[in-house]
Order: C-alpha cells, then structure tokens, then sequence
C-alpha cells in the first residue's frame, strides 16, 4: 500500500492522529521536500517524532525515480509525506498514477494546505478564484502565462491566491555544463518580490488587469508561530519586508464583503485609506451603463 499523507504547514505535530498512525507501520518513509517545507520542523525532528527514519525525496527522486519509492509496494507499507495536503502538486498525482498502473494499492490522508488555511487572512473561501503560480524572474525569462487568470478572476469579482516560487535543491547550469553537479542554495520568492514582478507584466501588457494601487493581502508563514497578514496596494507590498519565508499574496477581486473588509482593516496601516482604496478597485471593472437610443431617433429611421 502506499500512503499519501498530508503534514499540515508548520511544525512536526501537525500530522493528523491516523497519518502518525500509518507512518509508525509503514516499512519506508518518504518526505517530499521540494515543494515546500515545514516552517518550524525539519527531517531530524520529524525522525524523533515519528520514531522513524525519514528519506528525503528531491524533484529529481519523485519524477524519475518513483520506482524507486514504489518498489515492493504491493506487499509492504510505503509513507510518502507532502507538507500541506497531498494534492497540492500535480507531482502528487503522477506518483498516484503510477502506483495504479503497477497495481499498488493507494490511500490518501489529507491535511491542512494554504489553499484553505488562507481564509486566515480574512477573506472567504468560496470568493476565491483560480489560484497561479509566480515564478523567479531570469534574465531571460519573465513568464506572464498567469496573467489572464487573474484578469478573469477580477472581473467576476473574485480573489486571486498567488503562490510563490520555492528553488530547492536547484542545478547550478554553470557548474552542469562543466560536467558538475553542483546545487544552488535554496531560494524562497518574497511577497516584495512577486509584487515587483507583477507591476512589471502590467507595465508590459497594459491591459489593467491590476495596477500599482490594486488591494492585496501579503499572507507571511501561515501556520506557523509567526503567521502574519500585511493588507496594502501592489506598490506598498513591493516595498514590504514580510520576513522569514514561506510567502504568498491575495489579490483582492473587484467585490468584498463587508465582512471581508472589516478583517483585514486589522492588517493596514491606514483603514480609512485602505477603505477608499478597496472602494475605488470596486469601481475598476464596473461595466458601463446601458446606452439608451432616444425614441425620436427610431422615429426619424
């Protein structure tokens, strides 16, 4: 059998009752570790916890090597730990899809993701839109594939939960084309830097799918013991420190929910400006008013 297990976003203890459970029976334990990490646990700590041996799966490991963790599943317990919920990356997916072909027995244990844990921020759920990627900027390289679906989730008034790029265990091409295999440090993307990245596709698109006054929420290690929300404009966010990752960002859509606004004036600088800044977004995708032909004029025709 093998077992997707969700382990929550923060510390070790996370886990959920029946996850401990299955991973003490287990035979091998797998911890995803390239998607993203636990804030306030790490693979030493998780070991003690769990009683158990914990074997790092990098990207490299997952998507090429799942024979690997799913060797001999058929007949042994085999964990694989993905922090968040399990189907948090389509990675996940692969794996599960591979077990099937091989006739492997599969079972899912979920957990607490920042796809739910973000209500935190005080906007609701059901008022989210599709969630996009942001991804590290290259030379080279500047991806505004998100673009569009940011756009559609404004105009029909719903939020955008924008996740931030992790680089883990990442090649270091210079030293690859030496014949090296050399990794970069782990690099985590911050709230200043996605929003810098973001005015930068608008000022390149100009199709106003946001602006530099555009309300967002900066969502900083959520889950952990130093959760924090930071509600402010593009502009103000890709000037903010937001501190120690993991990072996201809400972007506002065009209507909120009285309710809405009166949680998050907790995490402004200025309510009275925020207020008037939400209001005036509000105002941003309105459609224009009906025009009227005059009856004189279907008269004259």
């Amino acid at each position: 059998m093998l077992y997707l297990i969700g382990l929550g976003l923060s510390h070790e203890t996370d886990i959920t009752v029946r996850g401990l459970e299955v991973v003490k029976k287990c035979k091998r334990v797998y911890l995803e570790a390239y998607t993203s990490i636990l804030m306030a646990a790490d693979k030493s700590s998780l070991e003690e916890f769990y009683g158990r041996e914990v074997i790092l799966a990098d990207r490299e490991l997952v998507e090429t090597g799942s024979d690997q963790i799913l060797e001999n599943a058929q007949n042994d317990d085999v964990a694989f730990l993905v922090v968040g919920d399990v189907f948090g990356a389509t990675t996940h997916t692969d794996l599960v899809i591979r077990a099937r072909e091989l006739k492997i027995k599969v079972e899912s244990i979920h957990n607490a993701s920042v796809m739910n844990a973000v209500g935190a921020c005080g906007l609701q759920l059901y008022n989210f839109g599709q969630a996009v990627s942001i991804v590290f900027f290259t030379e080279n390289w500047r991806p505004d594939s998100f673009y569009h679906k940011i756009m559609e989730n404004r105009k029909i008034g719903l939020h955008t939960l924008l996740l931030l790029d992790i680089k883990v265990k990442e090649h270091n091409y210079e030293q690859l084309l030496k014949g090296k295999f050399v990794y970069d440090p782990p690099r985590y993307m911050s709230v200043a830097t996605c929003a810098q990245q973001l005015i930068e596709i608008e000022e390149k698109r100009k199709e106003q799918a946001y602006t530099e006054n555009t309300p967002c929420v900066a969502v900083s290690r959520l889950g952990s013991p130093t959760q924090s929300f930071k509600a402010a404009t593009l502009k103000e966010l890709s000037e903010y420190d937001a501190g120690e990752p993991l990072h996201s960002i809400v972007m506002l859509g065009r209507q909120v929910h009285d309710l809405e606004l009166d949680y998050l004036l907790e995490f402004c600088d200025d309510k009275e400006n925020f207020k008037e800044i939400v209001r005036q977004d509000q105002e941003f995708f309105k459609p224009p008013p009906p025009v009227f032909k005059d009856e004189d004029e279907d008269d004259d025709e």
